[in-house]
């Protein structure tokens, strides 16, 4: 068995994956952008609005017209019509007059503020008193107020949340540039492997990863497809290697990294030509047997095939590749949450600790529940919210200590 000869940092790592090149661009309907990442910034093709609007239902005025006005001394002002929604003002609002107009409403020429409904009362058809002044500009967005024509919207490499995606529809872009979503193959390896559907011998287990990674490729934004199950075989994991570099970007092998598969899983990788092992060995734990390597412009990751452990390596290292390739920054990718420990934690140095815990609502705010145990050990993963790290520096946290959760 090879010994661990290219042992990275976790920092070192993320720095590995932070020089990925984005993937390609595409053009997709505006529909479709949601959680997608701009491969181009975006400007404003108009203003928006595009007229002045009413931000209440009230009456047009001119304000000048309503200043003093109050409970016992109201202004009295001539109703000259109303404003339908959806249509343009068809007359101007002169010296002493107004018109009733409903929020969303074009305001109309003339007209430099809205007189709320609530503080106005009709004192016969063609009369309206008013008891609270307005200043020019209340209860009114002015043109170009949210956006001016030719305004940078987005940057490159912004991902686009659904309040993005109304402001882009505002201003009638109906489709987005974005990079390509990552297409990532999934490899299942190991002899004591069998499929879900049949009942395990002793000594066997079913194919778990086959669910959890297809999961986690499409929630962080992948596009998985699962390659199949394959015995500890130099040819048949060649064989699967090579069909998912020939289909996809990312090719993940769960269970290559283990002692039993190690080896000739690097020899495997290393067949290929224009081939790079990146990093054999991560200073984390769980996940110490990870490996990370470049084939062509493709990317292979070895995960541990423990369920659990896989996970926790997705979570840290895998999914900032995905996002990477898909133009984000693979630094901003995790939530963190600020909790208080419940209990202390211990951690050897040298290495990273990713504790598991569950949260909890506390009297000084979030509090962190260390789950604890082995990390073959899925239901850990299930009771949990996120995951804890204990730096390779510090020997461990004591209770009380806040910590930031890096949330799943």
């Amino acid at each position: 068995m090879k010994p661990f000869f290219q042992v990275k940092h976790p920092e070192e790592v993320i720095q590995l994956i932070a020089a990925l090149p984005a993937l390609g661009s595409e053009t997709v309907s505006l529909r479709e952008s949601l959680n997608r990442v701009l491969s181009a910034p975006i400007h404003s093709p108009e203003d928006l609005p595009h007229f002045h609007r009413a931000t209440m239902d009230g009456y047009a005025v001119r304000a000048r017209d309503t200043f003093g006005a109050s409970e016992s001394i109201p202004a009295l002002l001539t109703l000259a019509g109303e404003i339908a929604m959806g249509q343009s003002a068809r007359w101007p609002v002169n010296p002493g007059q107004c018109l009733r107009i409903a929020t969303g409403g074009m305001l109309p020429p003339g007209a430099d503020a809205v007189a709320m409904i609530e503080y106005t009362q009709v004192l016969d058809p063609g009369t309206i008193e008013i008891f609270k002044s307005v200043s020019p500009g209340d209860h009114l967005i002015r043109v170009g107020e949210d956006l001016k024509q030719g305004q940078p919207v987005f940057p490159a490499g912004h991902r686009l949340r659904p309040q993005d995606l109304g402001l882009l529809a505002g201003v009638g872009i109906r489709q987005a540039p974005v990079f390509r979503q990552p297409r990532v193959a999934i490899i299942s390896t190991g002899d004591e492997i069998v499929p879900i559907d049949r009942e395990p011998a002793p000594g066997f287990v079913r194919d778990i990863n086959a669910y959890t990674l297809p999961a986690l490729v499409e929630k962080s934004g992948g596009i998985p497809f699962f390659l199949g199950l394959t015995r500890d075989s130099r040819e048949d994991l060649k064989e699967k290697c090579r069909e998912g570099l020939e289909r996809a970007d990312v090719v993940l092998i769960s269970g290559g990294s283990s002692v039993g598969t190690r080896d000739f899983t690097l020899e495997v990788i290393e067949s290929f030509p224009a081939s790079r092992i990146l990093a054999h060995g991560i200073a984390i734990s769980p996940g110490k047997p990870t490996i990370l390597a470049r084939i062509g412009e493709k990317v292979l990751w070895g995960l541990p095939g423990h369920t659990a452990s896989a996970m926790v390596v997705f979570s840290v290292f895998v999914k900032p590749c995905l996002h990477r390739l898909e133009g984000a920054d693979p630094v901003k990718i995790n939530p963190g949450l600020q909790a208080r420990l419940t209990r202390n934690l211990a951690s050897a140095q040298g290495r990273d600790d990713y504790i598991r815990v569950a949260l909890q609502a506390g009297p000084q705010g979030w509090e962190a529940e260390p789950i604890l145990g082995q990390s073959g050990l899925i239901s850990t993963l299930v009771r949990s919210d996120g995951l804890v790290r204990i730096d390779r520096f510090t020997e461990g946290k004591e209770k009380g200590e806040w910590v930031e959760v890096v949330l799943f």
